[in-house]
């Protein structure tokens, strides 16, 4: 049975508790509660004003309910058989209380086994439940079986009872301070601080250990982020400087006046032009009007190709002139030429 189902089943009662306003009515509340064949757990209702003033009941008979209810929430079947014969004033049992105190003492015997597979022998729960045989007690197992508060496993033929898993629907002893998880009682407040406290250390040290990695994280990733910014502005250098290297080095390949063997304007020292007509080393050395003729070709400048010869030039102009059709053929080759030089 889980804790929530148990805790339905007392619910109908704890309503009721609210008009149980005399002893009577409380002491009553108290039978029904404990004989419903559902309730395993009793704690909420022992706690309710009503039942608590079964206390100072002047009726002792009807006071003896609530150390009834103490011992169904967290005692067993020996408890009540040592306090019956103590006190004397404990009331006496219907057969469904029997059975249901019994099954709780059965749930708490193996609780106390602590460990799932251990095994429970006939002769010792024949004792502790006061039961006078093995049939008894094999039907007193199965019910609790059925019923939800523990899986075993029934071996008849070794006398055993080999619990399997228990169900947590025992009440705690008031005031336990037990260091195991189970005692003698079914307490365990001492054994619940205990692990409630080491759980808490191992979270501490598991979020400790989380914010140690957290931080080495958050280093490296700020190293990565430094180093990837130095090395983008090393780059970005690299690049610039490339550039400013590709615009200085061009300057070399324009054309220039004073590069040797590539000047057009004639005026340069190396003595390679085509059109070097009075240093006499062009092609056409001696010959201006040649000259003259395809320099205006060569810029677009009109006039500067004609035959005529210069005022004082005479019959030389004339000569000149007349054996231009026999040089055509060296002065196309001359231009192709010097095209290509170009």
């Amino acid at each position: 049975m889980e804790l929530p189902k148990a805790l339905n089943a007392l619910e109908p009662f704890l309503a009721l508790s609210k008009s149980a306003t005399s002893p009577r009515a409380a002491a009553d509340l108290v039978a029904r509660a404990t004989s419903s064949p559902n309730t395993f757990v009793f704690t909420e209702l022992l706690q309710t004003q009503q039942v608590q003033a079964l206390a100072w009941s002047p009726d002792h008979e009807l006071a003896a309910y609530i150390q009834l209810l103490k011992i169904f929430s967290y005692g067993t079947y020996t408890t009540y058989s040592a306090a019956a014969s103590t006190t004397k004033t404990l009331p006496p049992l219907n057969d469904a209380q029997k059975l249901k105190l019994r099954q709780l003492s059965l749930l708490t015997l193996a609780n106390d086994t602590c460990e799932p597979g251990a095994s429970l022998s006939y002769a010792r729960l024949l004792e502790a439940l006061e039961l006078g045989s093995a049939r008894e007690l094999e039907e007193l197992v199965i019910s609790a079986v059925y019923a939800g508060l523990l899986h075993v496993q029934l071996d008849p033929k070794h006398e055993v009872v080999h619990v399997n898993s228990v169900t947590a629907l025992r009440d705690v002893t008031p005031g336990s301070s037990s260091g195991s998880v189970h005692d003698s009682n079914g307490g365990a407040i001492g054994g619940l601080l205990s692990s409630l406290k080491a759980w808490a250390d191992r979270c501490e040290e598991t979020l400790q250990s989380l914010e140690t990695q957290m931080s080495g994280l958050r280093a490296d990733a700020d190293r990565r982020a430094t180093e990837a910014a130095a090395w983008s502005k090393k780059i970005e250098k690299l690049i610039d400087e490339d550039q400013n290297q590709a615009m200085q080095g061009g300057g070399g390949h324009q054309i220039s006046g004073q590069h040797k063997g590539s000047s057009i304007t004639g005026a340069g020292a190396g003595g390679d032009s085509i059109f070097s007509g009075a240093s006499g080393q062009g092609p056409f050395a001696g010959n201006s009007a040649i000259a003259n003729m395809i320099k205006g070709q060569r810029f677009g400048k009109r006039g500067s190709g004609h035959m005529d010869a210069p005022s004082g030039g005479g019959g030389d102009a004339d000569d000149e002139a007349m054996d231009l059709d026999d040089e055509d053929d060296l002065v196309d080759g001359k231009k192709r030429a010097s095209r290509r030089r170009l």
